[in-house]
Parts: structure tokens; C-alpha cells; sequence
């Protein structure tokens, strides 16, 4: 059976947009109703020694394990992941193999906390513009007398 209704009508569905560089990772839940962001800085063991798709599996482990534990993602859920890296949907669909060992536990981790809280994941490849996680944006506020104020943010 497929299910041919479109995407937020049937169940709770998630779209999970991650991103991650050498220093920092982040990443947006969205839902129908909400988009929550968040960014964190790499503990001292990833800081600078850990590559860009490193640090993106490390942004995937940490999303889920937070969504889960802010209750924004639930036991049975299911969870649209976008990746901007080709690579990494080839190994997250067992298309190619994996060298790297880092990589390889995180895959594990990952794979084994989809499977313990029973969730349903699939995995979409998006071009880097559509990628709402990407760091390093620029933030504009108006304010009420025209001025644009900007400021380099995060997420």
C-alpha cells in the first residue's frame, strides 16, 4: 500500500534539516505548525578535527537525541531527513561503502535509535540552497523606522 495523501495529512510527520562544519553544528525540526532551531558548538574532542560530513552525522545523532528529548519528536513518529551531501544518502541507504570509522558509529548510533523508538525515517536529498540549517546566514530585522539592522547568526 502506498499512501498517496500528501505529506503533513497523514500521522506526525517531521522534516529535519541538519548541518555541521568543522566548529559547529545545527539543525530545524519543522512541522505543519512549527520550526524550531537550534545550533551547538563542537565539544573539544570534534572542535577542528573532525571533517564537514563528519560533523553533519554528528548533527544528525544530536537532532534526533534532541528531539526526542524535548519531547518534539515522539516514539513511533515519522521523520522526512534532508541532506545537502549526496554522500551521506548513499551510506544512510547502504548505496556505497563506508571507509570511515567515525562515520560508520555514528550510522550505528543513529540506526539503532531510529529502530528503539520505532521510527519512521526517510531520507531526501535537497540542493544546499533549500537546506534551512545551513550556518553562517545573515539575519535581518526592519524596525519601525526603516532602518535594516543585521547581524551574523548562528542558528
Amino acid at each position: 500500500y502506498i499512501d498517496k495523501r500528501p505529506f503533513f495529512d497523514w500521522q506526525l510527520k517531521h522534516i529535519l534539516y541538519l548541518d555541521g562544519n568543522t566548529t559547529s553544528i545545527s539543525w530545524v525540526i519543522k512541522t505543519k505548525e512549527s520550526s524550531i532551531s537550534q545550533n551547538r558548538k563542537h565539544v573539544e574532542e570534534y572542535e577542528n578535527k573532525i571533517t564537514k560530513i563528519q560533523s553533519k552525522y554528528v548533527a544528525l545523532h544530536i537532532s534526533l537525541f534532541w528531539g526526542i528529548g524535548t519531547f518534539n519528536i515522539k516514539n513511533e513518529d515519522t521523520i522526512k531527513i534532508k541532506l545537502d551531501e549526496k554522500i551521506m544518502y548513499q551510506q544512510l541507504k547502504k548505496e556505497i561503502k563506508i571507509q570511515d570509522e567515525f562515520i560508520k558509529n555514528k550510522i550505528k548510533f543513529i540506526e539503532s535509535f531510529i529502530k528503539q523508538r520505532k521510527l519512521q525515517v526517510e531520507f531526501e536529498i535537497i540542493n544546499v540552497e533549500k537546506n534551512l540549517a545551513i550556518m553562517d546566514w545573515v539575519k535581518e530585522i526592519k524596525t519601525e523606522n526603516g532602518k535594516l539592522l543585521g547581524e551574523i547568526s548562528q542558528l
